[in-house]
């Protein structure tokens, strides 16, 4: 199986989620069932069909999160060439058009959240910005337009 990266705190919530899942929801989920069973006519109870729809959800993604876990390669940046930009960087950038800045950070597929500013590596910007220092203009096509951004700041 081919591993991923991810970061410390990508990882913590991975896990999170599965202790969660196993200790929390699933035991809620098996008394939810037991409950509507208790209900009776289990053909006409939309409460256990519910509740074992949750189930479904529940087991799939607990299989999930293992597989994921079994399968993330931990990455510590602080042993990262720090003066370029990398995976788990911070890279904060200039819209050379618009002159806004952007504060992105570079992280796996798994990761990735474009409302927190979290990107992956295998985006167009993520490709773009990896391996570049400060200084660097970096041009993306994006189809409204070619998007310039010049790196202004790394951090890990």
């Amino acid at each position: 199986m081919q591993k991923f990266p991810i970061t410390p705190e990508g990882y913590k919530k991975m896990q999170d989620e599965l202790d969660r899942l196993l200790k929390v929801e699933r035991p809620r989920n098996i008394q939810d069932i037991a409950e509507a069973r208790a209900h009776g006519d289990l053909s006409e109870n939309a409460e256990y069909s519910a509740a074992k729809e949750r189930q479904s959800f529940i087991e799939g993604r607990i299989m999930d999160l293992k597989t994921k876990i079994a399968t993330a390669q931990v990455i510590d940046t602080s042993k990262v060439n720090q003066s370029k930009a990398a995976f788990g960087a911070k890279v904060k950038v200039l819209d050379t058009e618009s002159d806004n800045e952007y504060l992105f950070m570079l992280v796996s597929t798994e990761e990735a959240d474009a409302k927190s500013g979290k990107i992956s590596i295998s985006s167009p910007v993520g490709r773009a910005l990896i391996g570049k220092e400060v200084g660097d203009v970096v041009s993306i096509k994006v189809p409204a337009r070619t998007i310039e951004y010049e790196i202004l700041e790394i951090s890990f």
